[in-house]
């Protein structure tokens, strides 16, 4: 296979045509796209919590001097900048990752500050980056500090021309305290906000004891603090394990609180999830109400100004607010689980997933190694002025002959240098020196400095020689950077709380609510239900569509729940107040749950709580079934009966002691329901044996009473010499009596 690679010059086709299999160029290809998108875009550094994009913009801004406290500049020059020397990508890319990083919904600390349109929790967009300004903000000056003075390592752009920091210094744990999201080539990062002043804490315990656990970090690190605020309601334990793999989730729900109005109380939103938009979660709620499956909640408004204000109204003032909300909770967005996948980019750029200690100490490591390399730097920059400062006092001591040379000799430079032996660099420092300056100079001053300087450099080296003044330089500039960003101030207080999710019974309180009223359950041969008030007298005079008829019809009440079974095993749930009227032919039954044609209703009752069920397949297997086990809230139902291939037949109340079934052979089996297990799902036990053909029909009755049977023509017959059929279950059974129905059933389908 032939793949096109960049010319090499050589050759007729100009080297730009190579053989190779194709298999091989795929997979290279595709791997280097892979390495790419895992390095270059998905995964934040552990280091400073910013994936190349988030980076450049603060670097870029640096660079044009939007610091805090400045005048704002236009987004559409930083983003021309950013696209233009850094980040040669798409302009909407950047300016939304601009924008994000201002919107204080989204970011726990904000590392931009924007003026202008920035977009809402409720959806709405930004507005054009040609109407807004921007610039950084005091979280964003702590990630940038000490990035001139050799904190960190520079590489070349893309194109050669300009430099760009690998990492920034990040003066806070900015990976935890923001968070992060992305999806790369066969993995994702997910990490949830969290408060900074507490992480800062957890990493002075690791400066004091690097063998501190997880749980000993977790006195200080209490769990996610999102920017939107709400309530963790996740587990303690829970936490523990996700900050010691790095993986899990953290359920947040909405802030709300009870308000009473003059007719009753309403419910008040003031915290919504982090990463729901507004908009949308009212829209549910009111789609909620509208489908009717929100039965304890009236009515929705938002009355949100600058703060959320979100009004839910009760369909009944009996309802409980902790009801209500816990139904709400399971059926809307007010509770949000979010993702917790810490998987980033360590120092050699090798993914991975860490846990909250390994996510700090590479973070301190980090911090360790800028302190040293600024050190450093200082330290270059003072043997610099004290080289300088020695030749000051050697032209002090001889001002008059230096002010001579410089006046009067033609190369005065190379005089000096051999006067009094200073250096090319302290003579260019001379030679810069105005002479009223150098008239001026006092000796006491030029000592004081140097003593001062030279105090200072022996400091450093004592520094750079000890680790453990490393690490305690390290904890004075975090407790600094904690003053600033502590629980004190309005950005630091913590937004989430803890709680537990309390412990109610919706579903009752849903049942409440619903007027308990008798009802006819019809099903038709087609699928089509509906519900007749009161009881059905005569169902011959029920009509039908043309070609339809009527297959079940039972009494009811609207609180029951009405149990479908069908011929693949599955139980499906029907409220009865949810069921349509009568008044015309009903809705089809395949519309309210996911059944296809192909699979047909075996049986429909009106769920009794504490019963239980005898059901069986075709094949002859079967077992007795606790009746609540059937109830399902899912609209594909429960699978309950393996079928293995076959299809069920049998689901009869068990409201006897004994059990008859009959074989497509015509042979009977009687035997105890005691011999039958009770199973809450599985493929069951065998009922009879058969040589050929499979199970036909089966009754229960109590064993005084005897078992009835009805012939086609509606007559019903005491069958009293049961017992001779009696056996154990599992054997082939006897052939039918004589006078037994033809259809070789107890009862006619």
């Amino acid at each position: 296979m032939n793949a096109l690679l960049p010319p090499s010059g050589s050759g007729e086709d100009g080297g730009r045509i190579v053989d190779e299999p194709l298999s091989e160029a795929l997979s290279r290809r595709y791997l280097a796209y892979a390495l790419s998108t895992i390095m270059h875009r998905a995964l934040p550094d552990v280091r400073d919590g910013l994936k190349p994009v988030h980076r450049r913009l603060l670097y870029a801004m640096r660079v044009l001097r939007v610091d805090p406290g400045t005048t704002a500049k236009k987004c559409a020059r930083i983003v021309g900048d950013v696209i233009g020397k850094f980040h040669p990508h798409g302009d909407v890319a950047v300016y939304e990752a601009l924008v994000r990083l201002a919107q204080d919904f989204s970011q726990r600390y904000p590392l931009i500050d924007g003026q202008g349109n920035f977009g809402n929790i409720d959806g709405d967009n930004a507005a054009a980056m040609r109407y807004t300004e921007c610039r950084l903000t005091d979280a964003a000056a702590l990630l940038l500090d000490g990035i001139d003075e050799d904190a960190v390592d520079f590489r070349a752009t893309y194109d050669g021309e300009d430099e760009e920091p690998v990492v920034l210094p990040a003066g806070f744990p900015n990976l935890l305290a923001n968070g992060s999201s992305g999806i790369a080539v066969g993995m994702a990062t997910s990490i949830p906000p969290h408060n900074a002043a507490e992480l800062i804490d957890a990493c002075l315990i690791l400066l004091d004891r690097p063998d501190a656990t997880t749980p000993d970090l977790m006195e200080c690190v209490q769990g996610p603090d999102f920017p939107t605020g709400g309530v963790i309601v996740e587990s303690r334990a829970s936490l523990a394990e996700m900050y010691e793999t790095g993986r899990g989730g953290v359920r947040t729900r909405a802030r709300w609180e009870k308000e009473d109005v003059p007719r009753g109380w309403q419910i008040v939103i003031t915290e919504i999830p982090y990463q729901v938009k507004k908009s949308d979660l009212i829209e549910a709620l009111a789609n909620l109400i509208e489908a009717k499956k929100a039965p304890l909640l009236a009515d929705v408004r938002d009355e949100s100004a600058e703060d959320i204000r979100v009004v839910l109204e009760p369909k009944s003032r009996n309802v409980e607010p902790e009801v209500l909300m816990e139904s709400l909770f399971k059926l809307s967005a007010l509770e949000q689980r979010f993702p917790v996948n810490i998987n980033v980019l360590d120092a050699r750029g090798t993914p991975g997933v860490m846990g909250l200690k390994t996510a700090l100490k590479a973070f301190l490591d980090h911090r360790r190694e800028v302190l040293v390399r600024r050190a450093r730097y200082r330290l270059a920059k003072i043997e610099a002025r004290l080289h300088i400062l020695e030749g000051m006092l050697i032209v002090f001591l001889n001002l008059d002959e230096v002010i001579r040379i410089v006046r009067y000799e033609d190369e005065p430079k190379a005089r000096l240098i051999e006067a009094f032996q200073l250096s090319d660099i302290q003579a260019e420092a001379v030679l810069n020196t105005r002479l009223r300056q150098l008239a001026k100079l006092e000796e006491m001053e030029l000592r004081r400095e140097h003593a001062g300087l030279a105090e200072e450099r022996d400091g450093i080296n004592a520094l750079l020689a000890s680790d453990r003044m490393q690490w305690k330089l390290v904890g004075e500039g975090l407790r600094h950077v904690r003053d600033q960003l502590g629980p004190n101030t309005a950005l630091g207080k913590r937004r989430s709380t803890f709680a537990d999710a309390p412990v109610v019974d919706t579903i009752a309180a849903e049942q409440a609510l619903v007027v308990r009223e008798a009802i006819t359950v019809i099903l038709s041969d087609r699928g089509w239900i509906r519900a007749a008030k009161g009881k059905v007298e005569d169902p011959s005079e029920l009509k039908f569509k043309e070609g339809d008829k009527l297959a079940y019809s039972f009494p009811a009440e609207t609180t029951d729940k009405i149990i479908l079974f069908t011929s693949d095993g599955r139980f499906f749930t029907l409220p009865g107040d949810k069921l349509p009227s009568a008044r015309g032919h009903g809705e089809p039954v395949r519309l309210m749950i996911d059944l296809d044609d192909r699979t047909k209703i075996i049986d429909v009752f009106a769920h009794k709580p504490g019963r239980k069920r005898v059901i069986a397949s075709k094949a002859g297997y079967g077992f007795l079934l606790p009746e609540d086990e059937t109830l399902s809230a899912r609209k594909a139902g429960k699978q309950v009966l393996n079928v293995d291939g076959t299809e069920a037949l049998i689901s009869l109340p068990a409201d006897g002691d004994h059990l008859a079934v009959i074989g497509d052979n015509g042979k009977i089996l009687a035997f105890p329901l005691t011999e039958l297990p009770e199973m809450p799902r599985g493929k069951g036990v065998k009922l009879q044996s058969y040589r050929e053909g499979a199970l036909r029909d089966a009754v229960v009755f109590n064993e005084a009473a005897g078992v009835a049977t009805v012939d086609p023509a509606g007559r019903t017959r005491v069958w009293e010499t049961w017992r001779e059929w009696l056996g154990r279950r599992a054997a082939a059974g006897r052939v039918a009596p004589k006078g037994f129905p033809t259809s070789k059933r107890f009862k006619p389908r």
